[in-house]
């Protein structure tokens, strides 16, 4: 049975009458719903709660320090200090082990933490206000920033985080750590920023603002494909698992479903150029309101395994669930007595064959101020410091070199689309397509290469028939030791058995004929028999 659970974060730690302490809280939403953990002494706004496989990540809403518990430990591990206050922090890679930990600062730069290394790059001062939300898409390479300014930059993480030139020409001028591209269509400050789900490059994202509107973008070449037109300002946004919709939270704590397909045709719009420039609003109906009226903001919202509920968190401290289905608030599930600041759903337990990070971080490594913690090295004839270091568990038996070709191909051909190996190696090419024929040198040198491995592979077969046919031989030898001693003490039982028939005899003691003709055939036998191993033996 599938068993579904969330994290949830309030603003402040003051004890509430239930008796429940305000802070972050594990709860199961189904099958039955019920906390299972909290963790204390934490105050957070929207959008300062990453969670990764090990760890949960908490920017403190008082303090320029981030709270680090574990998961595992079920305790508050660490406090990093930063040196302005965090008001966003998103995490990337978590599916891989490592992940890197990005935050938006209150000047409205970008920090990077390598939860692996310590390492950590700062971006200079793209936006003129706080970096209010941050968003990574799910192959970690891109990321979105938004701020009170009302504009979403759109980052490249491997450039951020190469230890390379990161630089970008703007103007005739080279600007470090510049962002791809910058978005603005939105007139006042940005509350919530999302990517959908897919891997392709077709992937949408969406960014909601306080001028009442919900865009979706193609964030890899800045398009805006679509425009929707809200009643009120969306404080909070979450998409559906099939990315058919998005639901925002508004200041009365109702929920607005903005539906991609039209009922009518069964048809997405989003990628019709024609109707790129039409804003829509969404119908009355697609707004889902409380039973008693409006009541407290809905600070958060997300969306379950399966897209069928949506919990939203109240600035009251209500935790409530509505039915996708019917479009109707469905019952409140967790009262915890503070505005309830983030929602993070986990991912469902109790597949059969659930899959595994190929690394673990028994510890995060604090970040560290040193000559590479801006992404740059003191010394310039080499891309990567001396002291940098990453110290995991691999979780997973590593494939031997010999097998890398098997693996490959059988990676290749289980995969549910492409390797991202194979992708990789199809872009360098496509990238590069006479890198391997436009130079003579490097044709003769992979010739060279190529008979090189083949006469090692040569001389591998022939050294391992050699030993092959020595460990034959010792193993005949070994058993013809074994039957030669096994032949002599044979004889020397025989021998005394003999002399003990001579015995009796002399004495004059009765003894059967048959026994008699059997020891002096025995006798003989012996006479003539080898210690030689034959063909026979």
């Amino acid at each position: 049975m599938l068993t579904e659970s969330f994290i949830a974060s309030t603003l402040n730690s003051e004890k509430s009458s239930n008796g429940v302490v305000a802070g972050i809280h594990l709860h199961d939403f189904q099958p039955i719903s019920a906390l299972k953990a909290s963790f204390k002494k934490s105050s957070t706004n929207v959008n300062c709660l990453a969670v990764s496989p090990s760890h949960i990540f908490a920017a403190q809403a008082d303090k320029a320090v981030v709270h680090l518990y574990s998961r595992e430990r079920n305790h508050q591990e660490a406090i990093v200090p930063f040196p302005e206050r965090i008001y966003s922090i998103a995490l990337a890679g978590a599916t891989d082990g490592a992940g890197i930990l990005i935050l938006g600062t209150e000047g409205g730069r970008v920090i990077l933490w390598e939860l692996g290394t310590g390492r950590q790059v700062s971006t200079p001062q793209h936006h003129l206000q706080v970096t209010t939300c941050l968003a990574v898409d799910p192959t970690s390479n891109f990321l979105l920033s938004g701020s009170r300014d009302s504009t979403v930059n759109v980052w490249s993480i491997p450039g951020l985080l190469s230890f390379s030139a990161s630089s970008r020409s703007h103007h005739g001028q080279e600007v470090p750590f510049s962002p791809l591209r910058s978005l603005s269509n939105h007139r006042a400050a940005v509350t919530a920023i999302l990517f959908g789900h897919s891997f392709s490059s077709n992937n949408i994202a969406v960014s909601a603002s306080r001028d009442n509107t919900c865009i979706v973008w193609n964030y890899v070449n800045g398009d805006a494909l679509h425009t929707f037109l809200l009643p009120s300002s969306p404080l909070c946004l979450a998409l559906d698992p099939a990315d058919r919709a998005i639901y925002a939270g508004y200041e009365d704590g109702s929920i607005q479903l903005m539906n991609f397909y039209n009922s009518a045709e069964l048809t997405q719009t989003l990628h019709d150029p024609t109707l790129h420039s039409a804003p829509t609003q969404p119908p009355t109906s697609a707004r889902w309101s409380l039973p008693d009226g409006p009541k407290a903001a809905s600070l958060c919202v997300q969306v379950n395994y399966d897209g069928t509920s949506v919990l939203s968190g109240s600035q009251d401290g209500k935790i409530n669930t509505w039915d996708v289905g019917i479009g109707e608030f469905g019952r409140t599930l967790a009262d915890f007595a503070a505005p309830i600041t983030n929602l993070i759903m986990l991912t469902p337990t109790g597949f059969p064959s659930p899959s595994k990070p190929k690394v673990k971080l028994h510890n995060i490594v604090k970040p560290r101020y040193d000559s590479f913690t801006n992404g740059t090295s003191t010394d310039s004839s080499t891309l990567i410091p001396a002291n940098y270091t990453f110290t995991a568990h691999f979780t997973s038996t590593l494939p031997l070199p010999g097998a890398l070709s098997d693996y490959s191909f059988h990676e290749a051909l289980s995969h549910t689309s492409f390797p991202s190996s194979l992708l990789e190696e199809a872009l360098e090419e496509f990238t590069n397509p006479k890198s391997q024929t436009a130079n003579p040198e490097v044709s003769s040198e992979l010739a060279d290469l190529r008979a090189q491995n083949a006469a090692l592979a040569s001389r591998l077969e022939m050294a391992v028939g050699y030993q092959q046919q020595r460990e034959k031989e010792d193993w005949r030898r070994q058993k013809d030791q074994e039957i030669k001693a096994a032949r002599k003490k044979k004889r020397r039982l025989r021998r005394a058995k003999i002399d003990e028939v001579r015995r009796k005899k002399e004495m004059g003691e009765t003894i059967e004929e048959d026994i008699i003709d059997g020891e002096e055939g025995q006798e003989e036998d012996l006479s003539s028999s080898t210690d030689e191993m034959t063909q026979s033996d």
